[in-house]
């Protein structure tokens, strides 16, 4: 039996399987060569198609280029029914494919031209929702038109403003800002992140003006837009919510300013050796967690947040909601920028063994580049260990200790630790914190630049001076992050990215000695969690400097 008979039996097994979701998932996994081609002779072959369509179009979403290439291939042939194409279409979208116009004319014309229910045609119904994403992502404006009369149409409105603003239409500006009052709840997002993807200051005097008629529900998107498309980000009030917080953001804006001010790092109070607070007032926002542009077909306008260096992502953080699991991902290196930045508050890192208004003082050039809010910043000595193997990172293990608790057999759908994994190696706190009222409380600190780039020979000269008692600290900004897995297990992570001191940081790991850090901690928004605070304090109990 050849390889690309080997290939067809183990797909047509993982199809008949029980389970074959996660028979497939497996089989992708293990990614044999020719999977992809092996996927396209069976949707070509009616009674394979016919038995295994949904499955097979949902298959070559996760196969990577390879399957990108099969979906634009099986989409173009005309010989399949609106079925076949639906589930394909619905594949790509998913893939965020840039698909060509004129197929997707011809999928809009008679019975191609599904209602949004299913495959029954309708003259008189809306269009598929993908149909919707798909030209809003072919980046061809003539799409436009069409979009903009599904504005009024409440089945899919929300989707035609966002696949405006994908396609950047910004005729369609003003009649997107001016229905504003008309929706609520997910669509009135989905108008504002509409408003934000076109990126036209003709919508500020609209989203102004709405600022003061919109109910409270609606404030948090008009100044998230406000923030977007003017790059003035004022402070509110520290963890305020419901008709506070509308207010707050009400009188930032009463004014009618839209120019950014300069940034001023205010309110700062040194509590203890090791513990301070400030604030960032219209913070340039270089280094910050921001919302991704929305993904097609997503009913959540906003969903996924990066932790992002000058708009570039470092690193996906995941959703806010908080009975899912926390997972970060190594999406890309910032620039160099980034490291400039940070060793701008090298200065006084040598010996660094408590925090004062001077120290802060000397920093607030770097603190501005952080984006606005209220920080908390702590020196801690924290116990990290380096782990590069996936099965020995907090993130796989606490789902697997997890899954014991439950008495469930973790390896029952295909999990391996590289799974879990936010591909690359990082140091994570060697045990929970102690003494936490969350059962577990784990830490993690990631990169910002490459660990192979490290020079051994810096790594060297540092371990040699923590040997002879000095402690050099590391910058690391951070937050904490709350969750409720599936609404049965409380858990919480201290997340930290390294700002300056990656050196430092190994060479510690080496030595087995706690790691003097600086952790900035934004409050309030960043963890969506109301236990920051509160886990802050219990890392500060565990792990504060004292001095000698």
């Amino acid at each position: 039996m050849g390889e690309h008979d080997t290939v067809q039996v183990r797909l047509r097994a993982a199809l008949r399987a029980h389970d074959p979701w996660t028979a497939l998932y497996i089989l992708n996994k293990d990614r044999p060569s020719g999977l992809a081609e092996a996927v396209e002779e069976l949707y070509r072959s009616d009674t394979d198609r016919g038995a295994f369509r949904p499955h097979l179009a949902w298959f070559l979403r996760g196969l990577g280029g390879t399957g990108d290439e099969v979906l634009l291939r099986l989409f173009a042939e005309p010989a399949f029914v609106a079925d076949d194409r639906q589930d394909l279409l619905k594949a790509a979208v998913a893939r965020r494919l840039r698909l060509p116009a004129e197929l997707l004319r011809a999928y809009a014309e008679g019975e191609q031209f599904p209602a949004s229910g299913g495959s029954d045609a309708r003259a008189d119904g809306p269009p598929a929702p993908e149909l919707v994403d798909a030209m809003g992502l072919s980046g061809d404006l003539s799409f436009a038109p069409r979009l903009a009369a599904l504005l009024g149409l409440p089945a899919a409105r929300g989707r035609a403003a966002l696949a405006l603003g994908r396609l950047g239409a910004r005729e369609w500006t003003a009649p997107i800002a001016g229905r504003l009052s008309e929706v609520t709840g997910l669509e009135h997002t989905a108008f504002t992140v509409a408003l934000e993807l076109m990126g036209d200051p003709t919508a500020v005097p609209y989203l102004l003006r709405w600022l003061t008629e919109s109910g409270e529900e609606r404030v948090h998107d008009v100044h998230h837009a406000l923030v977007r498309l003017t790059g003035r980000d004022p402070l509110l009030p520290e963890r305020v919510s419901g008709a506070a917080y509308a207010a707050a953001v009400r009188a930032a804006w009463a004014d009618g300013r839209t120019e950014r001010a300069p940034v001023v790092v205010r309110d700062v109070a040194v509590e203890s050796d090791a513990w301070a607070r400030f604030s960032v007032d219209g913070g340039a926002g270089r280094i910050r967690i921001a919302f991704d542009p929305p993904s097609p077909g997503s009913s959540w306008p906003r969903w996924d947040r990066s932790l992002t260096f000058d708009g570039k992502p470092l690193y996906r953080v995941g959703s806010f909601c908080d009975t899912c699991e926390l997972g970060l991902t190594l999406l890309d290196w910032p620039d160099r920028e980034a490291t400039r930045i940070a060793a701008r508050m090298r200065g006084r890192l040598a010996r660094l063994d408590r925090i004062d208004t001077a120290l802060l003082a000397e920093w607030s050039p770097v603190l501005g580049e952080l984006e606005t809010g209220h920080y908390r910043a702590l020196l801690l000595d924290l116990p990290l260990e380096r782990v590069s193997a996936p099965a020995r990172s907090w993130w796989y293990r606490r789902a697997a200790a997890r899954a014991k608790d439950d008495g469930d057999d973790f390896a029952y759908d295909g999990d391996r630790p590289e799974d879990y994994w936010p591909g690359v190696s990082h140091f994570q706190l060697t045990a929970p914190v102690p003494g936490g009222r969350v059962p577990c409380t784990y830490g993690a600190v990631l990169p910002s630049q490459p660990p192979e780039a490290l020079d051994p020979a810096a790594v060297a000269r540092h371990a040699a001076a923590i040997s002879a008692g000095e402690r050099p600290a590391a910058v690391v900004l951070g937050w904490i992050d709350d969750r409720y897995v599936e609404a049965r297990h409380e858990e919480r992570w201290l997340v930290g990215a390294v700002l300056d001191g990656h050196h430092r940081l190994a060479a510690y790991a080496a030595a087995g000695v706690p790691a003097r850090v600086l952790l900035l901690a934004r409050v309030g928004e960043v963890g969506g969690a109301d236990g920051g605070l509160e886990g802050l304090a219990e890392v500060a109990a565990a792990y504060s400097c004292r001095r000698d």
